[in-house]
């Protein structure tokens, strides 16, 4: 059994609720999300709607976290194995409801973005490794270290596993905390059929 890092406390199926609405306040003006909902005139309900399946595959596949019961932060770890939502794995976390939810054209989109990021995370790096799918601290709590209190235990576990963490993001602004970390860009592409930017980032173990 995976060890459990000190200081984190890890989210069950109950918690999706609770942990939707922090990641929905965090991702509020985030560029994938905001690709994802142009022209719905819906941005938040549909935000939550995305959120509220990514969070339920990451408890069913991987791993999530808050620092604290009150939740100022949410951050979501998937094995490399588990990494690429495949069908079975997205119909069991809910993508039939979210697909009623946000809509066709929304769900085209989804898609298209998933296949384009899995088939670089694919390219780039093949061998075994941790995803950080996505972290998001609740704005109230921002500048207050909660980012460094969801990411240090788990890279320190990961140092002791011997194993790299990988992560994307499309906000060129988020690059140098990732930087503070230890991860180092590997490559930067635009998503295809929009101008939303995507950056890849790698940290090997004991950086």
């Amino acid at each position: 059994m995976a060890e459990e890092p000190a200081g984190l406390i890890r989210l069950k199926k109950a918690d999706i609720g609770p942990a939707t609405e922090v990641l929905a306040r965090a991702f509020e003006r985030d560029p994938k999300m905001e690709y994802f909902t142009s022209d719905t005139g819906d941005h938040r309900a549909l935000t939550r709607q995305i959120l509220r399946f990514e969070l339920a595959y990451g408890i069913l596949y991987g791993e999530v976290y808050a620092p604290s019961p009150a939740m100022e932060g949410v951050a979501v770890w998937l094995p490399s194995k588990k990494a690429e939502i495949s069908f079975w794995r997205a119909v069991r976390a809910g993508a039939l409801s979210l697909r009623r939810h946000v809509g066709g054209d929304v769900m085209k989109r989804i898609l298209a973005f998933s296949e384009y990021i899995d088939a670089l995370h694919r390219e780039h790096l093949p061998d075994a490794h941790w995803y950080l799918f996505f972290i998001g601290v609740d704005p109230d709590h921002q500048g207050k270290g909660i980012a460094s209190r969801l990411i240090r235990p788990m890279l320190a576990r990961f140092d002791r596993e011997g194993v790299s963490c990988y992560l994307v993001t499309q906000n060129e602004q988020n690059v140098p905390l990732y930087e503070h970390y230890g991860f180092g860009v590997i490559s930067r592409s635009t998503i295809p059929g929009c101008d939303v930017g995507h950056v890849e980032m790698l940290r090997k173990a004991g950086q």
